[in-house]
């Protein structure tokens, strides 16, 4: 049923603040900016930025997890661009690293290593 992950959206009451930050955590600029929606391109995922947060509710849980080549070094950089860790970094088995930080927003970052 499920194929890959597509689309990641992640709500942020400062679009533009967002926008900056997911900038310069990815090093990649958005291919879609407008006031209501801004989208990148991670190779070949969509990571959306939304500002619209009346849907938004606390507890909204869920977790996409974005595969990343070293997962210190990444955690590192997310911690000195104001992320929270929620989970530090940690081996679930046959050289899988996972990690989970929040964003400034709140929205939880996945990260993945080795998948």
């Amino acid at each position: 049923m499920f194929k890959k992950l597509r689309t990641v959206i992640y709500h942020a009451d400062d679009l533009e603040k967002a926008k900056e930050w997911y900038i310069s955590v990815t090093g990649v600029y958005p291919y879609f900016d407008e006031e209501f929606y801004v989208g990148f391109d991670i190779d070949g995922c969509e990571l959306g930025i939304d500002p619209d947060m009346s849907l938004v509710k606390e507890g909204n849980t869920s977790v996409a997890y974005w595969g990343v080549d070293d997962i210190e070094a990444c955690v590192e950089k997310l911690k000195q661009v104001n992320a929270t860790i929620i989970n530090d970094v940690n081996e679930v088995g046959g050289g899988i690293k996972v990690a989970v930080v929040n964003d400034p927003w709140g929205n939880a970052v996945g990260l993945i290593e080795g998948a």
